[in-house]
């Protein structure tokens, strides 16, 4: 088992053995995922988002911002 510890400053210095086998360095971004039992997941992020471009193809049609803006409204308003 690897632990680290949290300093008072709130950070913490992960150990040589976990990046390695993460395959993570100075810069690289980790991600916390809370699972549905309180646990929490760490993996390592990366790609930039930028590679995601183009990813799904094009869209059917173009939105505008107004468009967007109001389904945010709608939807949000209907998971409360």
């Amino acid at each position: 088992m690897i632990t680290a510890t949290i300093t008072q400053n709130g950070r913490i210095t992960l150990p040589d053995d976990l990046l390695q086998a993460m395959g993570v360095r100075a810069g690289d971004r980790l991600i916390f995922v809370e699972d549905k039992n309180g646990q929490f997941l760490l993996s390592a992020s990366r790609r930039d988002v930028t590679a995601l471009k183009g990813m799904f193809g094009k869209p059917a049609r173009v939105v505008s911002i107004e468009e967007m803006n109001e389904a945010i409204r709608t939807c949000g308003a209907a998971a409360r």
